[in-house]
């Protein structure tokens, strides 16, 4: 099968009828289009027979501007094309659909909220490879639907009904909305109907990450003691085997609601819990005290309790690591970037929405208090751990990830903990639009779209 780009056009009716299409007479000969005969146009779940109109000296496809308003196809644009002899089939594409969590029709300029100039910069990448993308919401989604009302931008947004598209990318925000029966028959509908291609599918949440990766004797050595706290004995048990331990919601994101519970001098037990302000301390003369304060907590919030991490500090403040791994062109793994987080003031843990800053790799190692002779080494070991948890997660998680961010710690003697796996790595707004410059992070998101797509 050849598959190459190619420019796409619409023209007036009078031109051209819907059922036929005109293409450059190169173009057939490589890519071995028959000059008889009807074939099959693909664009996403969209479906026609064709009539090829051969057309010397043309680079370009031409279709009728009423099947071009089908497709959702502006009068201009490039796409990668495929033509299987077999099926006599002619794909353009790929066509790529994004799932978000709303829009704002009122407020054109934050269509999608936080992650706006993300969708903007995806539409910018996809264009430069050939790829057609739009974004949707689940309020527009209908069981056995054909096509569906999607955003595309185009000097502007504009919502027109597309095909349901090659491959989905969940971005929804919310595990209520992803579980929605409407969300769950939908996709389950179009990836049977259509073959459709849906990654990152789920959320992940810490109980089941820990419990999953421990299948594999190569990742316990990541893992600090982890447990679904399930009553004191649980946290009696954790406390007298550490100095300090952490206490997450299993379901929880951007450091919100961690507590993490260590032993003062006089016997008793500190409480840090995180809040908007900075790091809330409290103390209790007993562990049963300090017990019966959370209590009330874990009634609505399911927590994991962790062993405490000495971790590698600059000036005294925790730092931590986040690599952001996808799947490439290839299909594989790979890591596309890691960043060193370094708590704020008065936190104890290092997310950005806490008041923690980025910094290089390189940069943080140098900066901390690990011994010198390992900070050369620890830089080559962070990737190769992020790959390996990431390749443990599809293996043991029944779930298909294209991306995750994944959390990861240095102690002080230089050794890599697993903090945490994200399923939905942020996307918010946090630099500026640049229209010629598109992030490897997006680049790799559509090379693996048409990896699935097979475009």
């Amino acid at each position: 099968m050849s598959k190459f780009k190619i420019p796409v056009q619409t023209v007036h009716s009078g031109i051209l009828q819907e059922n036929a299409v005109m293409l450059g007479d190169k173009t057939m000969k490589r890519l071995k289009i028959p000059a008889q005969g009807n074939i099959q146009l693909a664009f996403g779940s969209f479906r026609q027979e064709v009539t090829v109109i051969p057309v010397p000296k043309a680079e370009s496809l031409r279709v009728n501007e009423g099947l071009g308003r089908r497709l959702g196809w502006k009068s201009k644009l490039n796409l990668n094309v495929s033509y299987s002899p077999g099926s006599r089939t002619l794909r353009l594409g790929p066509l790529i659909g994004v799932m978000v969590s709303r829009d704002h029709p009122d407020n054109p300029d934050r269509l999608f909220g936080p992650i706006t100039m993300f969708c903007r910069e995806l539409t910018n990448a996809c264009h430069a490879q050939g790829a057609y993308v739009y974004f949707f919401t689940p309020d527009v989604l209908e069981t056995r639907s054909t096509s569906i009302q999607g955003w595309v931008y185009d000097e502007g947004w504009r919502k027109l009904s597309l095909p349901v598209a090659d491959v989905i990318n969940n971005r929804l925000t919310t595990r209520k909305v992803e579980n929605k029966p409407s969300v769950q028959h939908f996709l389950a509908d179009v990836k049977s109907r259509y073959g459709t291609h849906f990654f990152n599918e789920k959320f992940l949440d810490k109980t089941e990450v820990f419990e999953a990766l421990a299948h594999d004797p190569a990742l316990q050595r990541y893992l600090p003691e982890s447990h679904a706290l399930q009553g004191f004995a649980i946290l009696k048990k954790m406390c007298n085997s550490y100095s300090s331990v952490f206490l997450k919601p299993v379901r929880g994101s951007l450091g919100k609601g961690i507590l993490r519970i260590s032993r003062d001098e006089s016997g008793g037990y500190r409480l840090l819990s995180t809040t908007p302000l900075g790091t809330r301390r409290q103390t209790y003369p007993s562990l049963t005290k300090l017990f019966q304060s959370i209590a009330p907590k874990m009634k609505t919030t399911r927590f994991q309790i962790q062993q405490g991490l000495t971790l590698m500090e600059i000036g005294r403040r925790p730092v931590d690591f986040r690599a952001l791994v996808q799947k490439n062109g290839t299909g594989k793994w790979a890591v596309t970037s890691i960043v060193a987080r370094t708590a704020g003031n008065n936190h104890f843990v290092s997310n950005l929405a806490r008041g923690g800053s980025l910094s290089p790799v390189r940069e943080a190692v140098g900066k901390s208090n690990l011994p010198a002779g390992i900070k050369e080494s620890v830089q080559i070991q962070l990737p190769r751990a992020a790959l390996a948890i990431a390749r443990g997660v599809e293996t043991y998680i029944p779930a298909h990830f294209g991306e995750l961010g994944i959390d990861l710690a240095l102690d002080q003697s230089g050794r890599i903990w697993l903090l945490e796996v994200n399923s939905k790595p942020s996307k918010n707004d946090n630099t500026p639009l640049n229209e010629t410059k598109i992030r490897p992070s997006v680049k790799q998101m559509i090379l693996y779209c048409r990896y699935l797509a097979g475009l």
